[in-house]
C-alpha cells in the first residue's frame, strides 16, 4: 500500500478462517509479535502469489501492513511447508493439534521465538524425521507447557525430597512429582509413571531443547509418558481440543474376537 511502511516477519499459519469472496483471516505466530491476525485479500484465488504461504502449517516470510487492529498482508515467500506432514493423515492430523494447542498459550504483540521454535522443530520432528507420533505428541505437549510457564517440578518428590521415587507418581493438578506414599491427601490426580518414562520427562522439561526427541522408550513406558503428558496439559489448561479428538478418531479401534462354539 503506497505510504505505509512495511513489517516483514517471519509465522507460521495456526489457523485460516475463509471469509468474503476469496479472502482469508488468518492467525500467525511470529517471534518478534507473538500471535497476530492477518488478512490475506485474495488468498483463495489461483492467480493469488501468496496462496501456498496462506495455508494452516506453512512457515512463511511475509510483508505486511498494519491498518488499526489488523494485519494486512502485502507478499509472501513460503521457507517451509511441511509436505511430509501433508502426505500422511495422522501425521498432519497431529501437526493440526500442534498449532491449536499452540494457540492457545501464545499471546498477541509478545514475543514468542521459543514457542515458534518450539511448534516448527515439532512439525518437523513428525513430517521429516519420522520419529514415532507418540513420542513426539507427549514431547511436545510436555516441552509447551514448560515453556508457556506451565513447568512441572520432575527433580523430586515434593513431600519426602527423593530425587527417584520408586513408584513415582505426577499430580497433573499440582504439578509435582511424589512418591505412592507421600502427599495422598493433597493430591487430587495423579498418573503413574516409571523409572524410563520419568526419566525422559526430565529429558524433557530440563534437558537441550535442540535434543527434545532424541530418546526411545519401550511402550508400557511410552504410554505412562503419553498418559500424564496429556492429562497434565488437560489439567492445568482446563479444555479440550477438537483437533485431538479429530486425531484420535483415526486411530484403530481393536473389535474383540468372538468365541465360537465348539
Amino acid at each position: 500500500m503506497a505510504g505505509m511502511p512495511y513489517i516483514v516477519t517471519k509465522g507460521i499459519v495456526l489457523r485460516e478462517t475463509e471469509t468474503k469472496e476469496a479472502d482469508k483471516i488468518l492467525t500467525l505466530l511470529t517471534g518478534e509479535r507473538g500471535k497476530i491476525s492477518v488478512i490475506a485479500r485474495g488468498a483463495r484465488r489461483k492467480s493469488c502469489k501468496y496462496t501456498a504461504c496462506a495455508q494452516s502449517l506453512a512457515y512463511s516470510e511475509w510483508a505486511l501492513y498494519q491498518k488499526g487492529d489488523w494485519y494486512y498482508v502485502n507478499e509472501g515467500a513460503s521457507l517451509e511447508l511441511f509436505n511430509g506432514l501433508r502426505e500422511d493423515l495422522d501425521a498432519m492430523a497431529l501437526g493440526f493439534y500442534f498449532a491449536e494447542l499452540t494457540e492457545a498459550v501464545t499471546t498477541e504483540d509478545t514475543a514468542s521465538q521459543e514457542l515458534l521454535s518450539h511448534l516448527l522443530n515439532g512439525l518437523y520432528a513428525l513430517g521429516t524425521l519420522h520419529k514415532p507420533p507418540a513420542l513426539v505428541k507427549a514431547a511436545f505437549e510436555l516441552k509447551l507447557l514448560s515453556l508457556a510457564g506451565y513447568e512441572p517440578l520432575l527433580d523430586s518428590c515434593a513431600y519426602c525430597g527423593l530425587s527417584d521415587p520408586e513408584h513415582p507418581l505426577l499430580d497433573v493438578v499440582q504439578g509435582v512429582l511424589r512418591c505412592s506414599h507421600c502427599g495422598t491427601k493433597e493430591s487430587a490426580l495423579s498418573m503413574p509413571l516409571c523409572e524410563d518414562s520419568l526419566a525422559a520427562a526430565r529429558h524433557i522439561v530440563y534437558g537441550n531443547p535442540k535434543r527434545l526427541y532424541s530418546f526411545t522408550l519401550g511402550p508400557e513406558a511410552q504410554r505412562r509418558l503419553s498418559g500424564a503428558a496429556e492429562a497434565f496439559l488437560a489439567a492445568q489448561l482446563e479444555r479440550g481440543f477438537r483437533t485431538l479428538d479429530f486425531y484420535k478418531s483415526l486411530e484403530p479401534v481393536e473389535i474383540p474376537l468372538k468365541s465360537g462354539k465348539s
